[in-house]
């Protein structure tokens, strides 16, 4: 076949020629097949190679069998390398729901769905569709014989009644759809109510809590916040609350401390590489903008530096918590219930506008919100949010141009050749090469356009004023849905057909504007150029299967974490998160699966073979999720299964734009040619199509999405009578027990008062080194040198004498060093196994810690009731009873500590008291406590009042090198530092 293209009178001509129809040679055919054998052959190629390295890397592919607590481990697998099939099918969603959680489960189950619906649209589409477009050909078009097969399964060479089929099909096709969604909606519903009435969330504090933003200034109070719930829906007992207190610059500077300690793990790493062979010059580095006036511009040495950097903001941090207070609080707050029942009625009461202008809502978990956003004003939220809608719309139409540039010149490179005149020379001589490249570079380069994307809308609606992380990912998985369909969708398939016809009617001279556009034919060009559009989309569905495989076998994290060890010097703290489990990104997939059934929905009338390549991908990527989710990735923040109704949304938006399609399709074709009022009833038989949609999505938020939000929309006293609600709020022991454990205050306080802040982790290879790198400083008798207190560089709070350093905790006769602060990580305590309750992991590696037994939120201690069994509207009987999760503990040390007290190591003496101000959570229930050393008591009358107070902790002022043993974490002296 020649490859040299159709050539016209100009450049702007043949790019027009182009945009509008950029498949007009027949490379695609070769990269049609290109595409197909790429994809089924390395995709099948890494399937085997993860049935292969699965049993022989459990670090890379099982890390959550390995990390999880009993109750949330998946089933043990063999090593046989096709044992992995059995849990993966067989598994019940019940126990998918004990061991994942609702959220994944929820993803599975809307995976499955859109298998089941492509299944039998491809009995609609390839049953009716091909047969009528390959066979209605040969009435009309006399060179038919001549056309690619893949162009006979179009609908451009029928005409006239033959179009009555696609009216039918538009029928099946969204009857399908909304089965199906009608049909899980029903079963998330019922997912849902399981969940509100698990031991789990009804012995949370999350789940009968309020969150109250935007409170008038005179009801910035305790007291304050229970009157506006209770003018909201009174109920019979008075719920505890909490103001917001201004943690002023603390989350900044906790950020700030945060960064200069990875960046002095980062700068000792590369300097202690050869721990025997050390460089001969000190690393530097140059200073932060604020300290410029004191060391200028140029570099400085860096571990001097970054070690009095992080005493001072060390000492500013302490400084700032003392002077927190109650004085100013802030425009948010917290209401606890005892029951659940009351919370979910006075938040459904206020679901469109709260008391005072004030927005009352069921509040999420502690660490599922973002604290700098709950203060925000109304005003600055709206401007927030129109400034970021900007910046998103200039970013969609940014993409406009690379995706015009993808679709004319990779979608087929002869185009390329018509400005390129040695390109095209060497694609003449070489057709079947630059087929196959053609046939991977234009899905590929479309996919890797949009890596960045889903970043940089994470921060624009963080900036815009998401009060959680679960809520933001629900608003960027449908910012993200709207930018693929319109760039990748409308621009990347109808910009080159409309630009033709806009050049087409500019450039006629002798008729009228509307003579020009009524000549222009502008629906035929657009149907003919999604017709042809359809082989892209075809080779990009099937490029799909490949990304799945890349997927299952891990090749980025285990591409990752091979060169980082080998050509890197990671600190401890990065070797310990590579062998973390990894956070499962919704929003990235739920965009991916919605496009991909979108692109299914618009193109597969128009390409029926799109409908059966959709499925099968499908099918093989939610079996390998279903593996992932089980073995590997982790749900960073559950939210319950809250993702499911703007997914049905998303879908059923699908369906709205595929009846576009369809419409256009016979628009132009059905009675293009045809006007009579019998081709004009092709689209008025579609009419009904739309409007049958509107109400079964109506009927969908009316029957499941206020029972699907809430527990009940009725208090705890209307539903069991007035008479049983009333014992358990006149003062029993048991509600008295339920406030203790509740500590509203601090459990849903500002994490910078709290916060323990890092330490850094430095390879103990390199333990006899650390006193070198201090040598400019003042030596002491035996040739060490020493930090003096007040001279900036030491930043311990843990005093500790001299030890030997052959053998771990003896001490020796030298005087006590008082060197930073490290925390010596042995080569086999580089696990994340041995580091996963603490906060600074937990927090990007295991959510709320309920994965490893452990959960924050939990109100009352395992085997204590929780709430009362009750009957809702709703749902069946709530299960009383608390917590029977297993329990996971970590050990650091030689000796096993009470994880509720303090311990040290030998070696460690008691510090010389200073105050600081810092909640000290319990590492078992995740409850705020009381601490008191010395002889000095304090109460927190000053802060909160009661026992929700903010203890005053007294810590030591002296530095040593601390950490040189394991511990268990955050329970000892370290874990409670400020």
């Amino acid at each position: 076949m020649s490859l040299v293209p159709r050539q016209t009178q100009s450049g702007t001509d043949d790019f027009l020629d182009l945009i509008a129809d950029p498949f007009q040679t027949d490379i695609q055919a070769t990269s049609i097949y290109a595409a197909l054998v790429w994809s089924f052959a390395v995709s099948g190629a890494l399937f085997l190679l993860f049935c292969y390295l699965r049993p022989r890397s459990p670090t890379v592919y099982a890390p959550r069998a390995k990390h999880a607590d009993e109750k949330h481990a998946p089933p043990p697998i063999s090593r046989a390398p096709l044992a992995w099939f059995s849990p993966t099918t067989k598994i019940s969603e019940h126990e998918l729901v004990e061991k994942i959680g609702l959220d994944a489960v929820v993803f599975l189950r809307f995976v499955r769905m859109l298998r089941n619906i492509f299944l039998v649209l491809t009995v609609f589409g390839c049953g009716i569709l091909i047969p009528v477009n390959v066979l209605g050909g040969h009435d009309v078009y006399e060179h038919y014989g001549n056309v690619a097969t893949l162009m006979k399964f179009t609908p451009q060479y029928i005409f006239g009644g033959k179009f009555w089929a696609f009216v039918a099909v538009a029928y099946l096709f969204q009857g399908t759809v909304c089965g199906f969604v009608w049909w899980n909606y029903g079963k998330v519903w019922q997912l849902r109510r399981a969940y509100f009435n698990s031991v789990d969330y009804r012995a949370s504090l999350h789940s009968r809590t309020l969150l109250l933003t935007q409170i008038p200034k005179a009801s910035r109070t305790d007291s304050g916040i229970a009157d506006l719930v209770e003018s909201a829906k009174p109920a019979p007992s008075v719920p505890r609350t909490a103001i917001a207190r201004n943690v002023k610059d603390l989350p900044k500077l906790i950020e700030e401390h945060d960064h200069a300690v990875q960046k002095f793990e980062v700068v000792l790493a590369k300097y202690l590489k050869n721990p025997n062979r050390l460089p001969l010059q000190r690393p530097t580095c140059k200073p932060s903008k604020k300290d410029r006036k004191k060391y200028g511009k140029d570099k400085v040495d860096a571990i001097e530096y970054l070690t009095t950097r992080i005493s001072a903001l060390e000492t500013a941090i302490t400084e700032i918590r003392e002077t927190v207070d109650k004085r100013n609080p802030m425009p948010y707050g917290f209401a606890s219930y005892t029951h659940i029942e009351d919370a979910h009625a006075v938040a459904y009461a206020s679901r469109k506008k709260g008391p005072g202008g004030s927005t009352i809502r069921l509040a999420p978990k502690p660490h599922d919100l973002l604290w700098q956003n709950l203060p925000m004003t109304p005003a600055s939220r709206r401007a927030r949010k129109f400034t970021d809608s900007i910046w998103m719309i200039a970013l969609t139409l940014v993409f406009i141009v690379p995706n015009v540039l993808t679709s004319v010149f990779l979608s087929d490179f002869s185009h390329l050749g018509l400005f390129w005149k040695g390109f095209q020379t060497n694609l003449a001589a070489h057709p079947t090469g630059w087929g196959i490249a053609q046939g991977i570079a234009a899905p590929l380069v479309q996919t890797l356009l949009y890596l960045a994307i889903p970043t940089i809308f994470r921060r624009l609606h963080t900036h815009s004023g998401d009060y959680s992380k679960t809520s933001r990912e629900r608003h960027v998985t449908s910012r993200l849905y709207a930018f693929f369909v319109f760039n990748n969708l409308v621009v990347f398939s109808l910009f080159g057909s409309f630009s033709r016809f806009v050049a087409t009617v500019v450039a006629a001279k002798n008729i009228s504007t509307w003579s020009a556009i009524r000549n222009g034919h502008l629906f035929s060009n657009i149907m003919i150029s999604l017709c042809n559009l359809s082989t892209f989309w075809l080779t990009w569905q099937m490029q799909r299967n490949l990304g799945a495989a890349t997927d299952l076998i891990q090749a980025w994290p285990l591409l990752y974490g091979s060169i980082r060890r080998r050509f890197f010097a990671p600190t401890p703290r990065e070797l310990i998160a590579l062998s973390a489990p990894q956070p499962f990104e919704y929003a990235d997939y739920y965009n991916n699966f919605l496009f991909v059934a979108t692109v299914g929905l618009c193109f597969g009338a128009l390409q029926p073979l799109i409908l059966p390549i959709t499925a099968f991908y499908l099918a093989a990527d939610g079996w390998f999720k279903t593996y992932l989710l089980q073995y590997v990735l982790i749900t960073k923040t559950e939210s319950g299964g809250a993702f499911w109704r703007m997914l049905a949304n998303r879908l059923l938006l699908a369906v709205l734009l595929a009846n576009a399609v369809i419409a256009l399709v016979v628009g132009a074709q059905g009675i293009g040619s045809v006007q009579s009022v019998r081709g004009g009833g092709m689209l008025y038989a579609m009419i009904p199509l739309p409007f049958l949609l509107a109400g079964f999505k109506w009927y969908c938020k009316r029957t499941f999405d206020v029972r699907m939000q809430f527990y009940t929309t009725h208090s705890f006293a209307e539903l069991e009578g007035a008479e049983g609600a009333a014992a358990p709020g006149d003062g029993s022991a048991g509600e008295k027990k339920r406030k203790r454990n509740d500590r509203v205050g601090v459990r849903f306080g500002h994490p910078a008062l709290y916060r323990r802040l890092m330490t850094p982790m430095v390879h103990a290879r390199s333990r006899h080194l650390l006193k070198e790198l201090y040598a400019q400083h003042i030596e002491n008798e035996d040739g060490f040198t020493t930090s003096r207190a007040g001279t900036g560089l030491g930043y311990s709070d843990v005093y500790m004498a001299e030890m030997d350093p052959e053998q771990l905790g003896t001490e020796t006769g030298n005087a006590p060093a008082t060197l930073p602060e490290v925390e010596l990580v042995k080569e086999e305590d580089l696990d994340f196994e041995n580091f996963k309750r603490r906060a600074e992991f937990r927090e990007e590696h295991g959510g709320d810690g309920e994965l490893y037994g452990r959960p924050d939120d939990l109100v009352s201690r395992p085997g204590t009731p929780s709430t009362m069994t009750t009957v809702t509207e709703f749902g069946g009987p709530a299960p009383s009873g608390g917590s029977t999760r297993a329990s996971s503990v970590t050990r650091f040390g030689d000796g096993e500590a009470d994880d509720r007290g303090t311990s040290y190591g030998r070696g460690y003496q008691r510090p010389r008291a200073v105050s600081v101000d810092v909640t000290i959570p319990d590492s078992r229930l995740g409850l705020g406590r009381a601490y008191e050393e010395d002889s000095e008591s304090f109460t927190a009358q000053r802060l909160l009042g009661g026992e929700e107070g903010i203890a005053r902790v007294r810590t030591g002022e002296s530095s040593g090198i601390g950490f040189f043993g394991r511990e268990t974490p955050e329970t000892s002296y370290d874990a409670f530092r400020r």
